[in-house]
């Protein structure tokens, strides 16, 4: 891949580990993941207002974009575009949970410096987007297999069902606490799978 002059050093690190990715480099994902966890978690607190729902969105994020390598373009930093994904996936959740927040009219500047507005979209899901929902959910549901079977059943009962901590908690008969700390184990594994430490399973 030919790397224009004006991108950024990191920017062009970055080309050069998506292209490591794309060949199933698991170093490459674990080093994107390093890079990006972090800003991209702060940037969807900012939206969501809520630590567990934004841990939750932030592997979404990650899973959508590292399943879709093959479609980034170039032209832009990988990390414009994975802050697109992210914030798109909010807004997908915010539209759904009716959430109160005054963060999604904002805008916000990423790696390159370019500034991105956080714009909500027409509700109703265009053929586009309707697939990368379903490709997110296949993705998904294969890195939950890797997973021990009581994390299995939380994560399905979490992601897949999308009932709340409480309606988690009254349908496997556990306190709350324990199913907020085992979903967080849970997503802890779920990490760990995405940058191929498939030795912690």
């Amino acid at each position: 891949m030919e790397v224009e002059k004006e991108f950024s050093e990191k920017a062009k690190k970055d080309f050069a580990l998506v292209e490591r990715a794309k060949n199933e480099d698991q170093k490459a994902y674990a080093e994107l993941l390093r890079r990006y966890r972090r800003p991209v978690y702060h940037l969807v607190l900012k939206m969501v207002r809520n630590q567990e729902d934004a841990e939750d969105l932030t592997i979404e994020a990650f899973s959508k974009a590292f399943k879709n390598l093959p479609k980034f373009n170039p032209d832009f930093t990988f990390s414009t575009w994975l802050f697109r994904i992210a914030t798109n996936n909010c807004i997908d959740f915010i539209r759904k949970k009716k959430l109160n927040t005054t963060s999604i009219d904002t805008t916000f500047h990423d790696d390159g410096g370019d500034e991105m507005r956080m714009d909500i979209k027409d509700k109703d899901l265009n053929p586009q987007e309707a697939a990368i929902r379903d490709q997110k959910i296949h993705l998904v549901r294969a890195i939950v297999t890797k997973l021990p079977m009581k994390y299995q059943v939380l994560v399905r009962l979490r992601y897949f069902e999308e009932l709340s901590y409480e309606e988690i908690a009254g349908e496997i008969d556990a306190p709350l606490g324990t199913v907020k700390a085992q979903l967080h184990r849970a997503r802890e594994l779920l990490y760990d799978l995405v940058k191929g430490k498939r030795d912690v399973i």
